[in-house]
């Protein structure tokens, strides 16, 4: 039986080959058609790519000596009549000022006439790519093609000088890992939030604890100050996502809807509306004052572990683990971009001050984009750590923080990186506890703050005995070229 069953798919096998074989084999050997307008857009491509350079001097040759159209206005009506031919001159070619004459000459010296005119059209483009050449120069006779000018190399422009950065301070206090930072917009304290479930806020000045605040049940993993209230947000891994009044210190308003843990929180610098993110793989939209879920914004497919938001579109812009950055219109609910170009989990997003571009952090790379389309502009490639935070000033200074405790700071316009350290890890904590889970500068971007594993917040300031000479930029533009973007 077993070989009667071996047998029958063995044929029908055979007999599906055969099929397969005889519907192709007329027409195998066949080069598909070529298609006109892609082989016409082919080699648009192809000579402006080559001969770009120069495609603007033969153009100026065309307009400015006239060298075909000229000629070719001027000289194209000819009417033969046996021996003689009678040619209708233009007005430019007799210098009259006129019409036009009318000029009747032999055909043999219309003959030489016309092979005279074509040469002198030929030799006018060769003299034309010649540097340094004059209209009557005859250096470049011999010469059949235009010359090429080669293109010129990239520029890389150099990086600015940054003063390093050393450490200030250490504040001590929390019980746990030290989760997430937000810096009042009037820069005189900060909160924190950690493992330990309280939100502290300290004196930025002096880096004393002013208060705490009670009410998370797990770690708390977002916070953000309104600069137009005197409301602090928080989310954790809870579920929740709280509005603190300051005024009162209490919890005025819960808003409910993410399923699983918040892992980051963002306000909106001019609507009051409210963003989070998390392990649900969605990004939530709220109403600061109703407390509805205006918008649930779907898409990812993975944790969403960074939410930025700015005023300008793409007003909302995530980071997931399923490595992929995604652009929001706010108005629509809708991803009007995604941007699948990091290889691993995204981490991290941060906007510039000042400029209209965004980073964000994989393991793979940093990567900068331009708003609002997302268009790629550089990898910034060397952290090779997991890093999970970034912050960056108006000083064009980037900095991300890595799960190993090291700390890299770029230049952001070069992706130069000018500095780079371990972070102290705190006595008594153990080398595995040298995580940098947040950070971010003051409103000055004169002082970086930043969240670590070994349960303190450091405080880093630029070294102001520190100059070019002291601390040269290490630029090695020959080495940079030989990298690929």
């Amino acid at each position: 039986m077993e070989d009667v069953q071996k047998h029958s798919v063995h044929t029908l096998i055979f007999r599906s080959l055969k099929r397969t074989h005889d519907l192709f084999v007329s027409n195998q050997g066949n080069l598909p058609e070529i298609d006109e307008k892609l082989e016409k857009l082919r080699r648009s491509i192809k000579t402006r790519d080559s001969y770009g350079l120069v495609a603007h001097r033969v153009v100026k040759t065309l307009d400015g000596k006239k060298s075909d159209k000229a000629h070719a206005a001027d000289k194209p009506l000819a009417i033969t009549d046996g021996s003689t031919t009678t040619t209708i001159l233009s007005s430019t070619s007799t210098g009259t000022g006129g019409a036009g004459a009318v000029v009747k000459h032999n055909a043999g010296d219309a003959r030489r006439g016309a092979d005279k005119m074509s040469f002198n059209t030929n030799t006018s483009l060769v003299r034309a790519s010649l540097p340094n050449s004059g209209g009557n120069n005859t250096s470049g006779l011999g010469a059949t093609n235009l010359q090429l000018i080669p293109k010129k190399a990239p520029t890389i422009p150099k990086p600015m000088w940054h003063a390093p950065w050393k450490l200030s301070r250490v504040i001590s206090g929390h019980l746990g890992w030290v989760r997430c930072i937000a810096v009042e917009p009037g820069n005189e304290w900060f909160a924190t939030g950690a493992g330990d479930r309280v939100i502290k806020i300290w004196d930025l000045a002096s880096g004393k604890l002013k208060l705490s605040l009670t009410g998370h049940v797990s770690t708390v993993r977002g916070l953000a100050v309104s600069a137009k209230h005197p409301y602090l947000f928080s989310c954790g891994e809870d579920r929740q996502v709280k509005c603190w009044d300051l005024e009162y210190n209490k919890v005025i308003r819960h808003y409910h809807g993410h399923l699983s843990a918040v892992y980051s929180l963002a306000l909106h610098p001019t609507i009051d509306v409210l963003a989070t993110s998390g392990r649900d793989s969605t990004a939530r939209i709220w109403d600061m004052r109703t407390k509805a879920n205006v918008h649930t914004l779907t898409g990812h497919t993975n944790t969403v572990a960074s939410v930025v938001a700015q005023a300008t579109n793409p007003q909302i812009i995530t980071g997931s683990h399923d490595s992929t950055v995604r652009l929001w219109d706010l108005a629509a609910g809708k991803s009007v971009c995604t941007l699948t170009n990091h290889k691993k989990s995204v981490r991290s997003i941060v906007l510039h001050p000042t400029l209209y571009m965004f980073a964000s952090a994989s393991p793979d790379n940093i990567k900068q984009w331009r708003c609002p389309e997302g268009n790629f502009i550089q990898n910034i490639s060397g952290h090779t750590a997991i890093v999970n935070c970034m912050a960056a000033n108006a000083d064009g200074v980037l900095v991300s923080g890595g799960d190993n405790g090291t700390m890299f700071f770029w230049d952001w316009r070069t992706g130069y990186n000018f500095q780079r350290f371990q972070a102290p890890v705190q006595p008594g904590s153990m080398d595995s506890e040298a995580g940098i889970f947040a950070m971010c500068f003051d409103q000055s971007g004169t002082r970086l703050i930043t969240a670590e594993a070994d349960k303190t917040i450091k405080v880093y300031k630029e070294d102001e005995e520190a100059s070019e000479e002291t601390n040269p930029v290490n630029w090695r533009p020959e080495l940079l070229k030989r990298r690929k973007f």
